[in-house]
């Protein structure tokens, strides 16, 4: 029986990180160069490097206490576990290049909102793939609440949003499609 049978490598993904059932994976032309740049590092590169060690520790004989063994097994699980999940990212993958929008003032994935928060605080998102979001950097998965809020609406209009913390209003100030880096 193999070692990792049974893992399924959607089940540990938290929810934010799920796609919806039957979804595609809606992904940018970075996000989507990202996941390829880490899947190739991952086989050329990083699992390579751990073979080696593992054989090398293997030759050293007593497995069972052998440091160097049981970490590099360990190690190749999750890089072969991971590999396995950039795999399925990528096939499902569907690239959307937001600079083709052109001058479309309604919100869709790629777009890139100013958004007016009850009449005072105003902050940037771009709406993004699963994989991509980075709250900081104020890039949304187009699966989150705030995302699915905005998604058609256009540049100009208002909405109520709940929040944990109550409805807030929300004023869309400026919706543009432009490349990501």
């Amino acid at each position: 029986m193999r070692e990792d049978a049974g893992d399924d490598d959607e089940d540990d993904l938290s929810p934010a990180l799920k796609l919806p059932p039957g979804s595609k994976n809606y992904i940018t032309p970075a996000g989507y160069a990202r996941l390829v740049a880490e899947q190739e590092e991952l086989i050329k590169r990083e699992r390579p490097r751990i073979v080696e060690v593992v054989a090398w520790a293997a030759s050293n004989g007593d497995r069972s206490e052998n440091g160097d063994y049981l970490y590099g097994k360990k190690r190749l699980r999750e890089i072969d576990r991971r590999i396995r999940f950039l795999s399925k990212r990528i096939d499902n993958a569907q690239v959307v290049d937001p600079t083709l929008q052109g001058d479309n003032d309604q919100i869709f994935f790629g777009a890139t909102v100013t958004l007016c928060w009850d009449g005072s605080e105003t902050q940037t998102y771009s709406i993004v793939g699963i994989d991509e979001a980075d709250a900081a950097r104020g890039r949304i998965s187009w699966i989150s609440p705030l995302a699915r809020a905005l998604i058609k609406s256009r540049e100009g209009d208002s909405l109520r949003f709940q929040t944990p913390a109550g409805v807030r209003e929300i004023d869309i100030l400026e919706v543009v499609y432009q490349a990501l880096d």
